[in-house]
């Protein structure tokens, strides 16, 4: 039976289902897409989970239709005694009270991440990495899976509808999982088969620079044994200099000819890409995919390369990729009225706002293209600021509301406001740029300022998407 590690003070527990069978398991922060994806896996296993967050959410109450526990906000009396574990996402700060409370009664605290390490020991682990493209592949990676005949169990920090969520226990040999950079999160897995999409400056709160980040992204593909698989990005320059840390077979996907994996003969259909699969310089066939952008392309052949390795046969990957329809918040189409169609991105980067704005404009050819960006954290926005300025160029109009405010310290807080982005774009002069602190007085601007023909997208990884959902539902009411 495989024990948590000692170093973590964990050693006296063991993880299994049969452990975990009927034991309570207490996640802080459940309401995360990662975190909720493991509650929902926890209770397919058979354990009790009860969880806390800070506010209401429809993922809150799916679990809890799911037979969650689920309490809003953080208090030392949501902890009950009888919790085996309590798992905490990265935004938990250490003086929770229900950290507080689960440490001095002695409960094993441990990271999201640990837990899917932990769980990842009894399966044939799949992760995939990258900057960016990591909940996408991840869910297509599990789609493809699924509709091969392999079952595997899954986590995608995405609500993933083709799915039926954001996790499920497969019966399968592989576990499928995202993993996130931040905070060195994916160190605690040590998967038989790794993917690298792309590596780039982020999370500049946690590391120095990008130097910083290939290291860590090394250390990453280094825990994959020497039997195991590291597939990366041909094309992506950073991720060439993670190569020398790799043990064991290395495989590659790209436009470049070299790629193990190829795309080429690129076109487009209505918007949407269509390319030749290339296997070992040999064209496999030609596929259209249901989602756009030219960024989707790489993903796709990260999902197939990757499900083609866990055993899906050739012609079904072929047959089934180009049926993804995409993961929740990815250039997601919500819908139209009056001629306005209105989407909703997770794109909270630059690279990735570039990336999803082109895909936009291929799609839909919008006469007008408005963008309500709600920057994520205070320190991405002041270390990016003038590549996030740069980044709308693709935009018509661009609406900012307030930064949301997670992980930072007030004193970041104090350094940057979304005013100084507003100034920031319209400097550019690419386009126009309004600052509206609120996200319900921006429902209410774009009612009186949108036209047919008109394309509108939110995009951030706050709550941003209450715009395009508010918008929806305004629509909805008139019909």
């Amino acid at each position: 039976m495989t024990q948590l590690p000692t170093n973590q003070a964990l050693s006296g527990i063991a993880l299994d289902e049969i452990s975990l069978r009927h034991r309570n398991v207490h996640l802080i922060g459940v309401g995360g897409s990662g975190m909720s994806g493991a509650a929902r896996l926890l209770l397919q296993h058979g354990a009790r989970v009860t969880g806390s967050d800070h506010q209401e959410s429809p993922i809150l109450q799916q679990l809890s239709g799911a037979g969650a526990t689920i309490y809003i906000g953080h208090d030392h009396r949501n902890l009950a005694d009888d919790a085996a574990l309590v798992v905490i996402s990265a935004a938990v700060p250490a003086d929770n009270p229900e950290v507080l409370a689960a440490r001095a009664k002695g409960k094993p605290v441990i990271k999201y991440s640990q837990l899917l390490g932990l769980i990842m020991k009894f399966k044939r682990g799949v992760a995939v990495a990258g900057t960016h493209g990591k909940s996408t592949t991840t869910a297509w990676t599990a789609y493809l899976g699924k509709q091969c005949g392999l079952d595997p169990s899954f986590v995608v920090g995405a609500e993933v509808t083709q799915l039926g969520g954001a996790s499920a226990a497969g019966h399968g040999d592989h576990f499928v999982v995202e993993a996130c950079e931040y905070d060195s999160s994916f160190l605690n897995f040590a998967p038989q088969t790794a993917a690298v999409l792309n590596i780039d400056e982020d999370h500049l709160d946690y590391f120095r620079d990008l130097e910083h980040i290939i290291e860590v992204f090394s250390q990453f593909v280094a825990q994959v044994p020497d039997d195991g698989l590291v597939l990366l990005n041909q094309d992506d320059l950073a991720t060439q200099r993670i190569t020398a840390a790799i043990r064991g077979e290395r495989m590659s996907f790209g436009f470049h000819q070299q790629a193990d994996w190829q795309a080429s003969d690129l076109h487009w259909v209505d918007g949407l890409p269509s390319f030749v699969v290339r296997h070992h310089q040999q064209a496999l066939g030609r596929v259209t995919l249901s989602i756009p952008g030219r960024h989707n392309v790489y993903n796709a052949l990260a999902a197939m390369a990757l499900a083609e390795h866990c055993g899906a046969a050739l012609p079904d990957i072929l047959q089934h990729v180009g049926s993804f329809t995409g993961a929740g918040r990815r250039l997601s189409y919500l819908g139209e009225c009056n001629g306005v169609t209105i989407l909703d991105d997770y794109a909270h980067h630059p690279a990735e706002i570039r990336a999803s704005l082109a895909a936009v404009r291929q799609r839909y050819l919008p006469e007008r293209l408005w963008v309500i960006f709600q920057p994520h954290q205070h320190s991405r926005t002041r270390f990016f600021l003038n590549d996030f300025a740069d980044s709308f160029q693709l935009a018509d109009e661009v609406v900012v509301p307030d930064i949301y405010f997670v992980r930072d310290s007030e004193v970041e807080r104090q350094l940057i406001s979304s005013r100084d982005l507003v100034e920031r774009i319209q400097h550019q002069g690419h386009n126009q740029a309004h600052y509206i602190p609120n996200l319900q007085d921006i429902a209410d601007f774009l009612a009186g300022q949108t036209q047919p023909g008109d394309v509108v997208i939110t995009m951030g990884a706050g709550d941003v998407w209450k715009v395009a959902h508010e918008m929806v539902s305004r629509i909805r009411s008139h019909h």
